[in-house]
């Protein structure tokens, strides 16, 4: 199934049948399986979460990673794989950190990874968990904050931006906000529809007020 909603085409399907039927991009953002399922801990979130899922469900989901994540470096000039650590991917100067600002006794990670093929000194965002009730409810396992997705973009000149896992949309509301084209592929029928919701009312905001203006990113180098 294919779907068009303004300057984002949106797939259901397995990625490794779509990604070969597809035009060149700009940019591959993404972020798939890490295989962390007999570990998974809900996030922290603990029994006041918000997140509709339930962690079974989570735990199925995220068991093994995936064969398709190894050859995106080759789908596109800029390419950024989050969990890209758990994954046989070259090394490569610059990483991006997202530092939830936890405390020495958090059960889980401090941080997540995303590995880059882009040239810059590794850069990091520093967002806690609890400042995520600000951004609404979560839809998906591993849903990343939107200010996180606003953020990184600002580093990638692409403008057609192609997420092959693309969950509950996060990666295509932030392109869609920041006026840039926008391919999601994603194989659940459940997020596949929740991801279509939110980036035909992202494209619908943006039609009304345009998008916002590509601000200069402000976070610190850790290099």
């Amino acid at each position: 199934m294919r779907i068009e909603i303004g300057k984002a085409t949106l797939y259901l399907g397995d990625c490794r049948e779509i990604l070969p039927t597809l035009p060149k991009v700009d940019a591959v953002i993404t972020d798939p399986p890490y295989g962390l399922g007999d570990k998974w801990k809900g996030g922290g979130g603990g029994a006041k979460s918000s997140w509709k899922f339930e962690q079974s469900e989570a735990m199925a989901w995220d068991m093994e990673v995936s064969d398709a994540v190894n050859d995106l470096p080759c789908l596109a000039n800029e390419v950024v794989i989050w969990g890209g650590n758990y994954y046989s991917l070259p090394p490569m100067r610059c990483w991006f950190v997202w530092d939830k600002k936890q405390p020495d006794t958090w059960t889980t990670g401090q941080c997540e990874l995303a590995w880059t093929n882009i040239n810059k000194p590794v850069r990091a965002f520093r967002m806690a968990q609890c400042e995520l009730a600000n951004e609404g409810e979560k839809y998906h396992p591993t849903q990343k904050p939107l200010a996180l997705m606003q953020w990184f973009l600002k580093w990638i000149e692409g403008q057609k931006i192609l997420d092959p896992f693309m969950g509950s949309g996060t990666t295509g509301v932030a392109a869609v906000q920041m006026g840039r084209s926008f391919i999601g592929i994603e194989r659940e029928p459940k997020y596949f529809d929740i991801a279509c919701r939110r980036i035909e009312d992202a494209q619908r905001m943006s039609d009304m007020f345009g998008h916002e203006p590509q601000a200069k990113p402000e976070q610190e180098s850790l290099l």
